[in-house]
């Protein structure tokens, strides 16, 4: 896919979502809380979660409407994810997307009920009857996996995780066991929970979505800390340079620079080999996992 296909694509997506979402979050209703979690979803970002669910949507030659609940709720969780983990007792950072961080804007305590209250409407959202190709129970077992990818087992957990590691030596599968959670399992997520929701049952062609998805979600934390050291701020959107001054465990800092950017090429080509067996149907899926590993932002 050429980049300007790409872009086009990203382009189209972003403003779908970006209209979905603030439908669920109207500008008519007034109180800070509703301006914090209106701030902290629509200000900026480049949907990554919900653009894998409408290209998943493609290569299974599915309406995008089939995913739009899923599209919006993954942003939710990402958004509050963004909002506490910003927090001082979390990263303690002041940007986000190149603007004040949601705490900074409204305070601590409303930053942390609005995270609070964008996690509880992602599953109201996602709850809602009468999905396009799907069961009742198999939209169950959608709202299960997405708890999961989310919580203990998932981000928190990597959150968690990541935090208790500051400071200290970790090996690079302490490290993989953390960026997984962090940031893999929801990535994956919205590229396997995508496909349950076009009602894809192939377990052969699941499993290589799912071996894509999680190429995909580490090359993803590995660019990511890439770029803490490659990169400037006012390019990437937050402080560079964050991780390094707090000792943080990432990829070059175990690895060495060049060889973390070694690592997020593997990780690229395991993503493309995944998907063989789509044709060009997965060129948007293609593209995207290029597009992740080549980013400067």
């Amino acid at each position: 896919m050429k980049t300007e296909s790409l872009q086009a694509f990203f382009s189209h997506y972003q403003q779908r979502v970006n209209h979905l979402l603030s439908a669920l979050l109207p500008d008519s209703e007034q109180g800070s809380l509703q301006k914090a979690m209106r701030y902290a979803t629509l200000n900026g970002g480049k949907r990554i979660r919900p653009i894998l669910a409408y290209a998943t949507a493609e290569v299974l030659n599915v309406p995008e409407t089939h995913v739009d609940r899923l599209a919006c709720a993954l942003e939710l969780i990402h958004a509050y994810s963004l909002v506490h983990d910003d927090l001082p007792a979390m990263d303690d950072d002041d940007l986000r997307r190149g603007k004040p961080t949601c705490h900074i804007k409204f305070g601590d305590a409303e930053a942390i009920l609005a995270g609070d209250a964008l996690q509880a409407l992602a599953f109201e959202h996602l709850a809602e009857p009468a999905y396009p190709a799907i069961s009742a129970s198999e939209q169950l077992q959608i709202i299960r996996q997405l708890a999961i990818a989310s919580g203990k087992q998932g981000m928190v957990a990597g959150q968690s995780l990541d935090l208790a590691s500051e400071g200290k030596q970790i090996s690079l599968a302490e490290l993989e066991r953390i960026h997984y959670a962090k940031t893999g399992a929801l990535l994956e997520a919205s590229v396997t929970l995508a496909a349950l929701a076009c009602g894809y049952k192939d377990s052969h062609g699941l499993k290589q979505l799912d071996i894509y998805a999680r190429n995909l979600g580490l090359s993803f934390q590995v660019q990511d800390d890439i770029l803490d050291v490659t990169g400037e701020t006012h390019v990437i959107g937050k402080q560079a340079g964050a991780d390094q001054n707090i000792n943080k465990a990432t990829y070059p800092a175990i690895l060495g620079l060049e060889d973390a950017q070694l690592m997020a090429e593997t990780l690229h080509k395991n993503a493309i080999q995944a998907l063989g067996g789509f044709g060009e149907k997965a060129n948007t899926l293609r593209a995207i996992a290029h597009f992740v590993v080549s980013r400067q932002y």
